[in-house]
């Protein structure tokens, strides 16, 4: 298997230009394009970015879909129906499509002309090697089509990252079961975050809470939580704030004064206590909060299926019903 450099040199052999970049993918997987997503819309000065649901790629794909794009798609078992059928819709136009899955021999990997395989099993790093690598896929692409001064840091974050990961969750377990202690019976939790680290509160809201734990759930972004979600603060009110390192610590600052304020039951994960800023060049060190938080997040949620008996892969209607 070819490596995101690899890729994206062999693209640029018979693709001189790209105006536009595709992330597209389903639930937690198209949270985990995110990072890349935000990385390039922040640094492009020419590529455009975009970042879909694939069912909506699928019925409604972008004019700009083209022999000019890239198209990224995402899917632990490459087999997630609307991710597969876009895959192949965003090929039928014209557009490279790379294919980043954890089965080498899935559809998804099968309907792409480029496929990167991640790990999922080992330990909590592997499980954010398909974040990682989409991210590691975006930087490639800023930096082989338009230059990237921050090139360098960027491969010496990716060196890091893994390490980082398991650094952070060996010393969570404490507090992951005293929060799964206090939450087990909360009808409701809100999670908010901002920067890279956005999609991780949505996807922690929709999969791991949702999904995997049947709480009822909501997540919002820190620069929006003063335009309407803040009414709903108070002391018996449970929130989840994930706190970046970078430049839009300011906003999850503002609403963490916010609940303090008026006493919420919140818990927060800072990049910065788990040494982002500390560990990483800090120029790019942003970039990175989203694969930290979200590892440390999965012990929480593993805790907090322990102490409500209520097992991760449990389902009600995903994989048992025609939907």
């Amino acid at each position: 298997m070819m490596e995101p450099k690899q890729i994206i040199e062999s693209i640029k052999e018979t693709m001189p230009v790209v105006k536009s970049v595709y992330f597209v993918g389903c639930g937690a997987s198209k949270a985990e394009l995110y990072p890349g997503k935000y990385f390039l819309e922040a640094n492009a000065k020419e590529i455009r970015a975009g970042h879909y649901t694939a069912n909506e790629f699928l019925y409604a794909a972008p004019a700009a879909v083209d022999e000019t794009a890239i198209v990224i798609t995402c899917s632990l078992g490459g087999n997630t129906p609307e991710t597969v059928a876009a895959s192949k819709k965003a090929m039928e136009l014209g557009a490279k499509v790379i294919a980043i899955t954890h089965a080498e021999d899935s559809p998804l990997a099968k309907h792409a002309h480029y496929v990167i395989v991640h790990g999922f099993e080992k330990n909590y790093a592997a499980k954010l090697e398909k974040m990682t690598n989409v991210l590691s896929l975006a930087v490639e692409i800023l930096n082989q089509y338009e230059g990237y001064v921050h090139y360098h840091k960027m491969q010496e974050g990716f060196s890091k990252i893994y390490g980082l990961i398991e650094m952070a969750v060996s010393f969570v377990l404490p507090p992951a079961q005293e929060f799964a202690r206090d939450y087990k019976d909360a009808p409701i939790i809100y999670v908010m975050s901002s920067g890279a680290t956005q999609e991780v509160a949505y996807s922690f809201s929709i999969c791991l809470l949702m999904e995997m734990q049947w709480i009822n759930s909501g997540s919002f972004h820190t620069g929006e939580f003063f335009h309407g979600p803040f009414e709903i603060v108070d002391k018996d009110v449970p929130f989840i704030l994930l706190m970046n390192e970078g430049r839009t610590r300011a906003l999850d600052s503002r609403a963490l004064d916010f609940l303090n304020r008026f006493q919420a039951k919140t818990t927060v994960l800072d990049g910065k206590d788990f040494g982002v800023g500390s560990e990483l060049p800090s120029p790019v060190a942003e970039y990175f909060n989203p694969m930290v938080l979200a590892a440390v997040l999965r012990v929480y949620a593993e805790q907090l299926s322990i102490a409500r008996s209520h097992p991760l892969t449990k389902r009600r209607y995903m994989w048992k019903l025609e939907y």
